[in-house]
């Protein structure tokens, strides 16, 4: 085995002002070639790369080694820095080169499953079947350096405002609401399972009870669910909460940070107060309770102007207590085809809308796919409402409301990213605020806590509790939004073991479910609890969201694919029937036919 070279500069690093300096670094053979009696090797590591040339000056045997290099071989160098005859302005350390004057070959390569560059053009699961060869590329290099710098500016902030940094269980009770928990047998309690957390919730707020007053934690947490491009299956958030505040108090705390993380991060002074948007004013102007902000594009209801007119598919929305609204898409009439309104039609039907009626306003008239319908005069009436000039398009859906916002929020967000308005590089935050306390589930037929069952109602709203009016009730609910993107979300918590019992009534929670479920939880609340309140960022989708991706696999060293697995692993897999005998677990799958 050849000796280890000890490293005196990382590749990248190597400057004009370190000519005539000995250096010594290793890494990976990123490109070698022979001109000659010379061979050139670009050497890479973390850092960057730099060339190394192994000439008449070099040993032969030396030399003779160089001659075997291949790309992906794991070597060590030393030499002497000189300036390059031939410069690369592409490269940071492109004015100089190492002339080599000793070689270790630690160990050889086959040829890559991949391009180890970062415009390698590789199928997704490609890359993370053979990660530890993606993690080698520069761009996948700098996306960890910039997350291990968040990390510190997290800490740093949280420390320096008084918080205090606790790690809580990763082995906890399974969890009543939200999403499905991830579960672990017990060996040593057969027939008992824990679960992995799907956020700290419960034990922070033991800490406040504790007496901690101010907590935060880079915590792990885990949801069972479905994955899109901006979730995994295990995520990484940033926890917090707070004793004796109000959610002002809350917000002014985040918003120091926010402003504190883009500064360092990415040099952008962001400024506070962030605007805040109610719920309704969020889900009536955009559609959706997480509005990008980066363009206009607002939705406008029209029910009152097209309630008596002949068009049934509106009137009967309308008569079924639903909505009519739609969105003028400014200078789009000739820039999108009816094929194109065909495409986006067929889109909106994923969430359960029947279609989409179109108006274009030219010069001299205005067309629309219910011209039969509607005079020139009432379409030129909606055509005012949304303040339509020649050159407009405007896309109106009707039905439910859910349906209705849904349709038109995913379609102005569509539209904008095909018109270029979505710049990575643009930073729109908004705080949205005053949830509504319950959603009605149809699928369970009773309420159920849009946040989570310790969410506090707004003081003016208790009332609604005694006379049951539960849809008028909105929360202490917060959320903040980032360019479209939930980046985080908290609460009040309650604090009260009276009106946390209401609660549970209002979500049919039996009592013996309450205790099976809680009973720890709610115990600690006979003891002096304080009032406080919290949040969680996801610290995986800030992280994206500063790097300019839509895709939050690429912030995380080693991510899931879209089927929750880890194709490099093979995770999740099969185990012995020891194994499960051992857990006191039985596997019963009965095989598709």
């Amino acid at each position: 085995m050849d000796e280890l070279m000890k490293r005196t500069h990382y590749c990248g690093t190597l400057r004009k002002e370190d000519i005539g300096k000995k250096a010594v670094v290793n890494g990976w053979v990123a490109k070698n070639r022979r001109l000659g009696a010379l061979v050139f090797a670009d050497i890479r590591d973390r850092s960057g790369i730099v060339q190394v040339v192994f000439d008449e000056n070099t040993p032969d045997e030396v030399r003779e080694k160089a001659e075997t290099l291949r790309g992906e071989y794991c070597v060590g160098v030393s030499g002497t820095v000189r300036e390059r005859e031939s410069k690369n302005e592409d490269l940071p350390t492109g004015h100089i080169e190492i002339v080599a004057d000793a070689l270790v070959i630690y160990s050889e390569s086959e040829t890559p499953p991949i391009y180890i560059k970062d415009d390698d053009n590789v199928s997704g699961d490609l890359r993370l079947k053979y990660r530890y060869l993606d993690l080698r590329k520069p761009g996948m290099q700098n996306i960890l350096s910039f997350r291990s710098k968040m990390y510190n500016v997290i800490r740093n902030f949280y420390y320096k405002n008084g918080f205090t940094e606790v790690e809580t269980p990763v082995l906890a009770k399974p969890t009543p609401e939200g999403a499905r928990d991830y579960l672990v047998p017990s060996r040593v309690n057969p027939g008992k399972f824990y679960a992995l957390p799907q956020s700290p919730q419960q034990f922070k707020q033991l800490l406040m009870i504790g007496g901690t007053d101010r907590y935060v934690q880079i915590a792990k947490c885990y949801r069972d669910e479905d994955l899109r491009a901006d979730r995994q299956p295990e995520f990484t958030q940033i926890d917090l909460e707070m004793s004796f505040v109000d959610q002002n108090d809350i917000i002014a705390v985040q918003e120091a940070f926010l402003k504190e993380l883009f500064k360092e991060m990415k040099g952008i002074e962001i400024q506070t107060p962030l605007p805040r948007i109610t719920w309704d004013e969020a889900m009536n102007r955009y559609g959706s309770d997480k509005p990008d902000l980066r363009f206009g594009f607002e939705l406008k209801d029209i029910a009152d102007a097209v309630k008596d007119c002949s068009f049934e598919v509106f009137t009967n929305a309308i008569k079924d207590g639903g909505r009519v609204m739609g969105v003028c898409f400014t200078g789009c009439s000739e820039k999108f085809s009816r094929k194109d309104i065909d495409k986006m039609t067929e889109k909106v039907k994923t969430f359960g809308a029947k279609g989409l009626v179109w108006i274009r306003k030219e010069d001299n008239e205005i067309k629309s796919s219910v011209n039969k319908f509607f005079s020139q005069e009432e379409l030129a009436s909606i055509c005012d409402r949304f303040e339509a000039k020649a050159g407009d398009l405007i896309l109106i859906c009707s039905g439910k409301n859910t349906v209705v916002w849904a349709a038109l929020g995913f379609l102005r967000r569509d539209i904008a990213g095909k018109l270029g308005l979505l710049d990575p590089n643009v930073y729109k935050l908004c705080w949205v605020v005053d949830f509504p306390m319950f959603e009605w589930s149809e699928e369970e037929q009773r309420y159920t806590a849009m946040h989570h069952p310790f969410t506090s109602p707004k003081k003016e709203h208790m009332k609604y509790l005694e006379t049951g009016e539960l849809e008028k009730i909105y929360a202490d609910a917060y959320d903040i939004v980032i360019n479209g993107y939930e980046a985080g979300g908290g609460s009040i918590r309650i604090h009260d073991s009276k009106l946390q019992k209401k609660i549970f009534e209002v979500l049919k929670l039996s009592d013996e479910d309450i205790r099976n479920r809680f009973g720890f939880f709610i115990d600690a609340f006979k003891y002096g609890a304080p009032p406080h309140g919290g949040l969680a960022f996801g610290l995986d989708r800030l992280c994206m969201l500063l790097l300019g991706t839509d895709d939050i696999r690429q912030v995380i060293a080693f991510p899931k694919n879209q089927n929750a697995q880890c194709v490099m692993s093979e995770a999740p897999t099969t185990v012995t029937a020891d194994q499960l005998r051992e857990l006191s677990v039985a596997i019963d799958i009965k095989e598709e036919q």
